[in-house]
């Protein structure tokens, strides 16, 4: 998978309270790299705890849940555009449908 943007993780990581999100999200997308998603079902096959929303958005738990990672996923194209990564105190005053 090609994902847009690994900048947007490593601006999170930077911040105070996302420094130990580091590790989870480079084991994120190391994973994701080089995955080979075709539909949301490939994706609850590896991630079971991942929600799947509509228009091809995805929610990933990190960090035993700490933060949470919101994608959405072309999947004709291989490709993962990162919408929203921040805490679960940040991702409840979202709509990670619309973000």
């Amino acid at each position: 998978m090609h994902i847009i943007s690994r900048k947007k993780l490593k601006e999170f990581c930077e911040r105070p309270d996302g420094r130990d999100a580091e590790a989870p999200l480079d084991a994120w997308w190391y994973e994701a790299k080089r995955a080979n998603w075709e539909s949301p079902s490939d994706i609850k096959d590896k991630y079971r705890s991942a929600s799947i929303l509509r228009d091809n958005r995805v929610v990933f738990n990190i960090g035993g849940n700490k933060y949470r990672l919101v994608v959405k996923i072309n999947y004709s194209t291989k490709t993962v555009f990162v919408r929203f990564v921040g805490t679960h105190k940040e991702y409840d005053r979202i709509d990670a449908e619309v973000i």
